[in-house]
Parts: C-alpha cells; sequence; structure tokens
C-alpha cells in the first residue's frame, strides 16, 4: 500500500479509500444492494490486512446502518488512532421514512449539531477524522453552515472537514468566508470523477488544485460500468437508480470509452477496474480515490491498480471518445 497526506494537512491516508456504501442493512433505506455485516467482515478485514486505513461512509447510507457495521468492523481489526474515519452530512438518516420532515437534513446548525452526535453513536467513537458535507445546502446560509462546522472541530467532534459534489463558484464562496471569518476550511473534496464523468476537470479539480486541496474522486468506476465490457450487468447495476441518473444520458457515446478501457486492459492483460483505476490514480491532485467493494478480488484489482502505469498514448485513447456531459450530482 501506498501512502500520502491529504491536501495541505499533515494527516496520512492510503492511496486508496474503502467507500462503505456496500455495507449496510439492505432492507433499510434505499440501497437494496448493499451486503449484510456477515459478508462485508471478510472484504473489510482484507482491505485492513492490505494497508487501507481511509474509510469513508455517511449517516444515510442505509438509513445509518452503514456507519453501525464499519464502527463494529473498524473495532474488530484496527486500532483507532491508526486509521482516517470519514462520514458526511446532509440526508437524512431516516430517508424512506422522515425524509420530508422539518430539521431531518441539510445543514443548518440544528441538523449539523445533532447529526454528528448520531453518526459518533453509530460509529461508537469519540470523533471523526474528516466529518464532510454531503451535498451543497440551498436553503441554509453558507455562514451558518461554517461556523457551526467550525464549532463542531473546535468541540474535538471532528479533525478536519471535507466537502462533496458542488459547483466551483460554491466552494469557493466557502472557503474565502471561512477564511475571513478565522473558521475551519475544508481541506478535501470528494467529487464525481472518472473516464465517464470528466466535468469536474473544468472548474473544481483546477480550483483544488490551486488552493492545496485533497481531492478524494467518488465512482472511480462509474458505479462499476468501467470495470465491465459493454452489455454486461450486475445485481447492483439492476437496483441502482442513482447510476442510472449519472450515465444513462450519454449511453451511447460512453460505450466508446469502456471500449478503449477493454482494448487496453487485454493489451496489457489487466483487469478493465485496473486500468480504469490506474487513469484515475495518475490525476494531479487526486489523494485517494473511493473504491467500493462486495468482493474480496475488487479490493485485489484496486491495489494491483497502483502499479499499473499508463503510457502518453494510452491515456489519450482512453480519454479520447469523452463527450461533454450534463452536470449531475450537485443538487
Amino acid at each position: 500500500m501506498e501512502y500520502t497526506k491529504l491536501g495541505a494537512t499533515g494527516l496520512d491516508i492510503s492511496r486508496l479509500c474503502l467507500g462503505c456504501m456496500t455495507f449496510g442493512d439492505p432492507e433499510a433505506g434505499t440501497h437494496g444492494w448493499t451486503i449484510n455485516e456477515e459478508a462485508a467482515r471478510p472484504i473489510f478485514r482484507h482491505a485492513v490486512e492490505n494497508g487501507i486505513t481511509f474509510f469513508d461512509t455517511a449517516n444515510s447510507y442505509s438509513a445509518g446502518t452503514s456507519e453501525v457495521i464499519v464502527g463494529k468492523l473498524l473495532r474488530e481489526f484496527t486500532r483507532r488512532e491508526e486509521v482516517v474515519l470519514a462520514t458526511k452530512v446532509f440526508h437524512s438518516p431516516g430517508m424512506q421514512k422522515d425524509g420530508n420532515a422539518p430539521n431531518t437534513q441539510g445543514l443548518s446548525r440544528k441538523a449539523i449539531m445533532t447529526e454528528i452526535d448520531a453518526s459518533l453513536k453509530r460509529l461508537n467513537t469519540d470523533y471523526i477524522d474528516l466529518y464532510q458535507i454531503h451535498r451543497w445546502d440551498y436553503h441554509t446560509p453558507i455562514e451558518e453552515t461554517m461556523e457551526a462546522l467550525h464549532d463542531v472541530v473546535k468541540s474535538g467532534k471532528a479533525r478536519y472537514i471535507g466537502a462533496s459534489s458542488m459547483y466551483a463558484w460554491q466552494f469557493a464562496k466557502a472557503q474565502s468566508l471561512a477564511r475571513e471569518n478565522g473558521w475551519t476550511r475544508f481541506v478535501s473534496m470528494q467529487n464525481h470523477l472518472n473516464l465517464l464523468y470528466r466535468e469536474e476537470e473544468r472548474e473544481m479539480i483546477p480550483l483544488c488544485l490551486d488552493q492545496n486541496v485533497g481531492l478524494v474522486p467518488y465512482s472511480p468506476l462509474a458505479r462499476g460500468r468501467l470495470a465491465r465490457p459493454n452489455g454486461e450487468t450486475s445485481a447492483r447495476a439492476e437496483l441502482d437508480l442513482v447510476a442510472e441518473q449519472f450515465y444513462k444520458q450519454q449511453e451511447s457515446a460512453d460505450s466508446h470509452v469502456i471500449e478503449a478501457v477493454e482494448r487496453i486492459a487485454a493489451q496489457k492483460e489487466l483487469a478493465m477496474a485496473q486500468v480504469s483505476l490506474a487513469w484515475i490514480l495518475a490525476k494531479q491532485g487526486v489523494s485517494a480515490p473511493i473504491i467500493g467493494a462486495s468482493k474480496i478480488s475488487q479490493i485485489d484489482d484496486a491495489i494491483d491498480a497502483m502499479k499499473v502505469k499508463l503510457s502518453v498514448d494510452e491515456i489519450a485513447e482512453l480519454e479520447s471518445n469523452y463527450i461533454p456531459h450534463q452536470v449531475v450530482g450537485h443538487n
């Protein structure tokens, strides 16, 4: 395993982050493709034994049961001080039953203070290493959000704060307000980036590079689409409504990108996932892509991808068929 600093911080993270949306009660929340604690245990253990020290979840994944499983497995297989535990706030943990109830989601001071305590309880920990806002809250003043996050850090409940999908102007505004008021600034951006969706290259990534903000991109394999040939599917693909929203719009054009991945993987005698991950690991500013895994072999593919070096010509071939996509995930 390789390790790096997260952005401009002194925080050491593994160059792969285990995304824990996969772990949760499939009967809870809105992710019916998740795997329960028993099935997650060997995958989690394998990740730890192979040096992964960075784990990402969210208060809303599987109605909070992802945090419960992650907290339990962390205690079983790791020492708390050696790992970096990240979670997120914005969506309601009870999305199915009370998602529209007052004060159950968003980034108001009330919501943040309630949800940090709820996440700490589910994760069974005293602090969160990286507390991230899951989305931009269009109904709460950003000043209120940033001051509340600052207070969370100063209280010792979080060590650092990060952000996720939003427009570059929003991120710049939040950082500027924090700087002007002496509040804690975001150290990371968890944005949507892969060979099928590269819109972040236009504004957000250059901003983060300029400000030395670490990138921890999610969906580096486009929810599996970059790990299998065109036409093949999976149980998750059949149930994942978000994937349809993200990738259905340009499916025909994207097929040419997938074919390029398959072609280069065959030439190099590698799995498609290794080629796709090697591309994102080579991107300037990427601290650690967030990988999901429902099988041990997927962990191994991701680890092997760190050894893959793509040539300039191979990168050009992978990128040549990309066409602009509608911006998704910011609302």
